[in-house]
């Protein structure tokens, strides 16, 4: 038998099983570890590890790379985070099933509910499939620089079955249920990891027309579920309102029991319901008691928005004077936006839309973004707070903050997780036993969010930086964003250290450890904008034994595939 190809020597190894670090070697051959103790084999390529940690690659559940992977071979920014594995098709959106011409729907509905613009999804997608399956092997021709996984998304399916009928929520008659039933299981048969759908407002077009799968009958549900449990493969992912938390989770519990599938619901803080969250955490935990398995999916930090010019949201975006060069190209908008008239005029009117009000122009809860983040902000460094200790007008010194860096400023505005202005409510969300870790949106909201980072800040903030509360244990932490997940989604082979599992790696310099300020980049398909945020501190990545990354620059190997789940 042949020895290792690589070995990692004297690191100091976390795992994934939540037990204590400590100092081993680790010896891959192939794609497999076959090693973790004191190893004697020599191989051609040994990385000294001494003082860096060894961990398993991260496992993303909750990512939206589905046009990205269709045109690209990085799923960054999230590939830049020490993920191994990212899973899309959430959200109940993505770009199969799909007939020919159906495609704009489907372009329309991403556009608006998942922040990528049209022009980026017109120029990029290759559209060389119109089924799941035909889809999944589309994917199984490319290679990437980390594994992905995939999931049945409903308003496709609910489109391709129903056409005009789906996209406009029509109720979908018996013979409508049992073919988007049919359709989802040969996707899972396919290879898709899971089923996945929307009953949240808030996911729309941009002409404001709700997604196909909102309100979708209880019947409609159950009877995807239960054909999928059929199969006994998968998971079903749901995001809702709760406006009416009881009825609607009643309505969830009922869907779960008849799929017999593991369900994972988003949990967020919402700052118009603070405490709603612990009532869906409570249902969650008294149905699992009973024999059911509903996981609350939760973020570690919170969820905002990025505000600037040069992006798509800031605080005078629907004033007049503003949108009157809001068009222009950034260094004109700039010039204009610097011109003392058209900013006094600005600053003398009002966001017209009272939820966008609310939104943008909350002065105690926009904050700057300095470099490293800081995503616990204290309410005194605050627009609002600042400006009082200075005697300014907080929109007058709103203005000047997004003026710095020649207009290429980015604030931040906290709207989910962080209510009471602190992250109190995530660590309880996050230490709860029937949670996991996700909702990062890797490749979605390109130019409004940047959260793909939230696995690296996880490990920064609650295990290093945090000042306003308690620190959380590092193999506790580590456990939480790689073995946890690989189970959440049924992937065994990978999530932990051990002889004959998969050889996805991160080796990090936990003291050098960095998320850094959002940065605007023009590199997608038509020179489409998005946010992005680099990271530090990763001396390598691996993955199937091959180093994507080594000192944050990719390495050019891409032995990332597609993962199939049992055809």
């Amino acid at each position: 038998m042949s020895g290792p190809t690589l070995i990692i020597r004297n690191g100091t190894v976390i795992d994934g099983s939540g037990n204590l670090p400590y100092t081993a070697d680790v010896a891959i051959t192939g794609d497999r570890i076959t090693a973790v103790g004191e190893v004697s084999d020599v191989a051609d390529v040994e990385i000294d590890a001494t003082g860096k940690l060894v961990t398993p690659g991260f496992i993303d559940v909750h990512t939206h790379y589905d046009a990205q992977v269709t045109w690209g071979s990085q799923l960054s920014p999230t590939s830049w985070n020490g993920v191994t594995t990212a899973l899309i098709g959430n959200c109940g959106v993505g770009f199969a099933p799909c007939r020919p011409h159906q495609r704009d729907m489907l372009v329309e509905l991403m556009e608006g509910v998942e922040d990528i613009p049209e022009v980026v999804l017109t120029a990029g997608l290759p559209w060389n499939w119109e089924t799941f399956p035909q889809f999944l092997d589309a994917l199984d021709a490319r290679n990437y620089d980390c594994d992905v996984a995939t999931q049945v998304p409903h308003a496709a399916i609910r489109v391709y079955v129903m056409g005009e009928r789906g996209a406009d929520r029509q109720p979908a008659t018996e013979a409508d249920r049992n073919e988007m039933a049919r359709l989802s299981v040969e996707g899972i048969r396919a290879g898709a990891l899971g089923f996945s759908t929307s009953r949240t407002i808030a996911h729309k077009t941009l002409a404001g027309k709700p997604t196909p799968t909102l309100h979708a009958a209880e019947i409609e549900l159950t009877t995807i579920g239960a054909a999928i449990g059929a199969t006994e493969k998968g998971w079903m992912q749901v995001i809702s309102d709760f406006d009416e938390p009881e009825e609607e989770f009643e309505t969830l519990r009922r869907i779960n029991a008849a799929s017999g599938l593991p369900m994972t619901i988003s949990l967020l803080q919402r700052e118009s319901r603070p405490q709603l969250w612990r009532q869906i955490l409570d249902n969650i935990e008294n149905a699992n008691a009973n024999g059911q398995k509903i996981i609350g999916q939760v973020m570690a930090r919170p969820i905002g928005v990025m505000l600037g010019f040069e992006i798509s949201q800031n605080p005078f975006l629907q004033r007049p004077s503003y949108l009157e060069v809001a068009g222009l190209p950034l260094d004109q908008k700039i010039a204009a936006l610097r011109d003392p008239a058209r900013r006094a005029r600005i600053l003398a009117e009002e966001t017209p839309d009272a939820i966008a009000r609310h939104r943008l122009n909350t002065w105690d809860k926009i904050f700057q973004l300095n470099d490293p983040v800081d995503y616990e902000p204290a309410p005194e460094a605050s627009c609002g707070a600042t400006a009082a200790r200075l005697g300014r007008d907080p929109q007058d010194l709103c203005y000047d903050w997004l003026l710095e860096n020649d207009g290429h400023a980015v604030l931040y505005r906290p709207l989910i997780n962080y209510a009471s202005n602190d992250l109190g409510a995530v660590q309880q969300m996050m230490q709860h036993k029937d949670t996991i870790m996700g909702l990062g949106d890797g490749g979605a909201h390109v130019s409004i969010i940047c959260d793909a980072s939230s696995h690296t800040y996880m490990i920064t903030h609650w295990t290093r930086d945090r000042t306003r509360g308690e620190k959380l244990p590092i193999e506790w932490v580590i456990k939480r964003i790689t073995r946890d997940n690989a189970m959440a989604i049924g992937l065994s082979d990978r999530g932990l250290l051990a002889p004959g599992l998969k050889a996805d790696i991160n080796i990090i310099d936990h003291a050098a450890l960095r998320v850094h300020a959002p940065e605007v980049r023009y590199d997608l398909p038509a020179k489409g904008r998005r946010l992005v945020q680099q990271t530090s501190g990763f001396d390598a990545t691996i993955v199937s034994g091959t180093p994507t990354y080594l000192n944050g620059q990719a390495t050019g190997d891409l032995p990332g595939r597609l993962v199939r789940g049992t055809r």
